[in-house]
């Protein structure tokens, strides 16, 4: 699904769409208190990392950092998977691409499955922030200053997955630099941390580029790359079928161009046809306070439940 022109923006539709937003709201408090009632507490710690708004965020680079870092195991649901072709997911292929220990599936099982394990070490979790099923020791917050909050609404008038004010909830919230910024208010006794995203562009020279993109923002990707003549958008998690290759092919040959995409996108292209096509690399760095906060928050005795 691509994402809704109007969660950047509070248009005439987003205020139509407030009392389904307020519906959406009850019921998913409902559907939260009831999970909670039956958490599982999990005998390695849990860092869960989340972000407030629907649509990428820039999450997975961050994650993949922090399992890198500390070599963790990652548990995710694996959008898109599936059993019979043997897809895990764009996000869970990029990360074991990096040689990081993904599991993929039900979260809770996979979780149980890394206790059984003799390793003491914490497990990253990918997402299920406003999930209480599993309890988290630690809860961190990703956010992208280009986006902020969005519009400030609910599902479905907004982006946002839970009210802005719950934030307050985090352990910590890592926010995204951009050069074009949204207002924020983010809560004062919630440490903040900053992270930069460089684009690193395949060897050789594009003069013209084609750029597309499947993910939840695609502007964000369109203005990071150069010589762009031509831009096309798919949904989040697009699956690419041989009709949408061959249309690709055609206009990046009518402009006289080289396709061009994200790596999110090109892992989920048929491998017949990576070799034409090539993909930015998006590699986060973390400021060194964030990781220095994360060792002493794993070294005490954490109580706090998200």
């Amino acid at each position: 699904m691509k994402t809704p022109w109007w969660f950047l923006h509070k248009t005439p539709l987003a205020f139509i769409l407030l009392p389904i937003a307020g519906v959406y709201y009850i019921f998913s408090r409902m559907v939260y208190g009831w999970r909670k009632m039956f958490a599982y507490r999990s005998r390695r710690k849990i860092i869960c990392i989340g972000g407030m708004l629907a649509g990428g965020v820039g999450k997975t680079p961050i994650v993949r950092e922090i399992a890198n870092r500390f070599d963790l195991p990652v548990v995710m649901r694996g959008y898109r998977r599936s059993a019979k072709t043997g897809n895990i997911g764009d996000e869970a292929t990029m990360m074991m691409n990096d040689g990081i220990a993904v599991h993929v599936g039900h979260r809770k099982s996979n979780i149980m499955l890394l206790n059984r394990q003799s390793d003491n070490g914490p497990i990253l979790m990918d997402d299920g922030l406003q999930n209480p099923s599993i309890k988290k020791d630690i809860s961190i917050v990703v956010m992208d200053e280009s986006l902020g909050f969005g519009n400030g609404f609910l599902l479905p008038a907004g982006p946002l997955r839970e009210p802005a004010k719950h934030i307050a909830r985090a352990d910590a919230i890592i926010v995204i630099k951009k050069d074009k910024k949204r207002k924020m208010k983010l809560p004062e006794n919630v440490p903040v941390f900053y992270a930069t995203n460089k684009n690193i562009m395949p060897a050789g020279r594009y003069n013209r580029v084609v750029a597309f993109a499947g993910i939840g923002y695609p502007k964000k990707f369109f203005r990071a790359v150069p010589n762009v003549v031509a831009r096309r958008a798919f949904g989040d998690h697009y699956q690419y079928t041989d009709k949408d290759i061959e249309s690709l092919f055609k206009l990046a040959t009518k402009k006289n161009a080289k396709l061009l995409t994200t790596e999110k996108d090109w892992v989920r292209l048929p491998e017949n046809v990576r070799d034409n096509i090539k993909f930015v690399k998006l590699e986060t760095v973390i400021e060194e306070k964030f990781f220095d906060w994360l060792k002493e928050k794993l070294n005490v005795d954490i109580k706090k439940d998200s």
